[in-house]
């Protein structure tokens, strides 16, 4: 049975781009949005620092062309990442705000408030946005909130996940549950459309937002919501268009007046927000114009996007839309034509072309467009937290059984994944501990490592502890062992593996050759170390080949010989056993 939380609960879309909040109203039986004290539905996820004053929301994307290194926006996409992640030092690239490693890599942003300069983790500023939404409620409600549930990317990692925990921590906040942002959409389609939904009907979310790209595939009856599959992309989103173009007219102010501004942050800042601008009008108009007074150095910038030129700059990004959509499906074992609804979620899924490789795709079915797709995600978390509110009345009894995105495992002798827990099992299900798909453990997520300790020698392949992985409701893991432990962490999101499954076959193959001819090795040192049955049925000269078959096996397993092939270590494998297989027979 969940835990029942006493006082108010909200449900908060904690976004990339924009974040959103929302409450369960009794009296109406339904969620309902509240809106900011500017009266708009969504808040800018951006924090200003000035020296007077710290900004957040509206106020800090109005001014932030003219304080463009001291006004953070994207910081989700830094939490629970490292320095060194090749997609934290991309999008430094593009940020005005100036990013540093921190202690153990940990990405700081450096921002002057009050004429000081502050160094702020990625958890630090998504607090102050968190901060923001909870007294946009308190505002609405008249009443202190304490509990919240939180949304987050499908495909966030278990770091991820717990860092999302600690920025409600750092306000004060009780963070209920973390709930994936598409099945968060989906319980506001089903609420609005499917309620007790007798047939059970296949629900496919595509959510495309500002930063993130998530897809799920759930079914729906009788109240009952059940993630099939998930997918996605914590990288992928409306941000990436707007850069693209930006490059784009960077290179056409370039063209037009001879002048490079891709090292001037203001001009920058100033283009991307009319490239944000276009890129809306552009999913209704089929040119869009940016018209910007004084770019630079005093040169007026007026430039117009059509949107077939658009949609070449982003073509690529859209068809890795299609390509995660196609490997959820896959993973789901569910065909396309099995899918009975098709519920767009996030802002970026009103491009047009998104649409229509998306309904290309599902061969010309009709995409549900009846929820607000800003909205949505926030409408489905204050669902959930009505759920699990002791005080809230009038809920409708929904279920739901969510999945983990990536699998969970650890690492065996020769650096191979041992998979636990496959990614799309259901949670909960009730040393190094990884996270992914990539069949060499090390390419995968290190979550944790464990040290057991007083455990006797055993013989080779005999089980000396038991290790227990468990994940609990917001897709956070656990792992205990029967033993003295030690935990580490280690905080890296990995990448899909797909481009790497040649790689990763190739030496899953070699390391299954390299532990079959280590174990021959083994074998035949133990022949050797029974010496009454070697002195009785094995001559000198039997006794010489063996220990030479043993130098040379050890010699092709040592790190001279490394880029050895799989088939060398076969080939001689078959061969050493064919020519020992009279001597071994001796010592049985």
């Amino acid at each position: 049975m969940k835990r029942k939380y006493e006082g108010l609960a909200i449900g908060i879309d904690l976004g990339t781009t924009y974040s959103c909040v929302a409450v369960w109203q009794e009296q109406y039986c339904r969620a309902e949005i509240i809106h900011n004290d500017q009266g708009n539905r969504t808040t800018p996820s951006c924090v200003a620092f000035t020296k007077d004053q710290r900004l957040i929301g509206d106020a800090a994307k109005n001014q932030a062309a003219a304080n463009p290194q001291h006004t953070v926006f994207d910081a989700k996409r830094l939490i629970g990442r490292k320095f060194s992640d090749q997609v934290v030092q991309d999008d430094i690239m593009l940020w005005p705000f100036k990013v540093t490693a921190g202690v153990n890599g940990k990405p700081m942003i450096t921002v002057k408030y009050k004429n000081q300069e502050k160094q702020l983790c990625a958890e630090e500023v998504s607090s102050v946005v968190l901060t923001k939404m909870r007294e946009i409620a308190e505002a609405y409600l008249e009443s202190p909130v304490k509990n919240a549930v939180v949304t987050v990317p499908a495909y966030f990692s278990d770091s991820q996940r717990k860092a999302t925990i600690d920025v409600g921590n750092i306000v004060g906040l009780n963070v209920m549950k973390i709930l994936n942002e598409p099945t968060a959409a989906a319980f506001a389609y089903g609420l609005d459309k499917r309620i007790n939904c007798v047939e059970k009907r296949n629900i496919f979310v595509f959510d495309l937002g500002g930063g993130t790209f998530d897809v799920s595939l759930l079914t729906i009856k009788d109240n009952v919501f059940q993630v099939k599959a998930t997918a996605g992309n914590t990288h992928l989103g409306g941000e990436d268009f707007d850069n693209r173009m930006v490059s784009y007219f960077v290179e056409e102010f370039k063209r037009k007046n001879k002048v490079d501004i891709s090292g001037n942050p203001r001009a920058l800042r100033r283009l991307k927000t009319a490239c944000e601008s276009a890129k809306r009008s552009l999913s209704y108009l089929v040119v869009a114009t940016i018209e910007i007074d004084s770019l630079c150095d005093g040169i007026d910038f007026s430039a117009s996007i059509n949107r077939a030129k658009f949609e070449e700059i982003n073509l690529e990004l859209f068809n890795e839309c299609m390509k995660t959509v196609e490997s959820c499906l896959t993973d789901a074992n569910t065909d396309k034509s099995n899918v009975d609804d098709v519920v767009l979620v996030g802002g970026s899924s009103r491009i047009l072309k998104v649409q229509q490789l998306l309904q290309d795709f599902f061969k010309g079915k009709e995409l549900c467009k009846s929820i607000n797709p800003d909205e949505a995600v926030a409408f489905g978390a204050a669902i959930q937290a009505a759920l699990l509110s002791e005080d809230i009345q009038n809920v409708p009894k929904l279920e739901l059984q969510d999945v983990t995105p990536l699998s969970l495992g650890r690492s065996l002798v020769g650096d191979i994944m041992d998979v636990v827990i496959p990614r799309n099992t259901c949670i909960p299900d009730l040393i190094e501990v990884y996270e992914g798909e990539r069949t060499r453990a090390c390419d995968n997520n290190l979550l944790g490592s464990f040290e057991i300790v007083g455990i006797p020698p055993a013989p080779r392949g005999s089980h000396a502890s038991e290790v227990c992985f468990s994940i609990d409701e917001n897709g956070i893991l656990t792992v205990s062992v029967k033993n003295n432990i030690s935990g580490c962490q280690v905080k890296k999101l990995i990448q899909e593996a797909e481009n790497y499954c040649i790689y990763d076959k190739k030496f899953l193959k070699k390391s299954k050759a390299v532990n079959a001819l280590d174990d021959y090795i083994y074998k035949m040192r133990n022949a050797l170390k029974n010496e009454e049955d070697i002195n009785v049925k094995l001559s000198t000269e039997e006794i010489e080949k063996i220990e030479s078959a043993i130098a040379v096996a050890t010699n092709l397993l040592s790190e001279n010989n490394q880029q050895l092939e799989a088939e060398v270590l076969e080939d001689y494998l078959k061969g050493l056993e064919s020519r020992m297989e009279q001597i071994i027979a001796k010592t049985v």
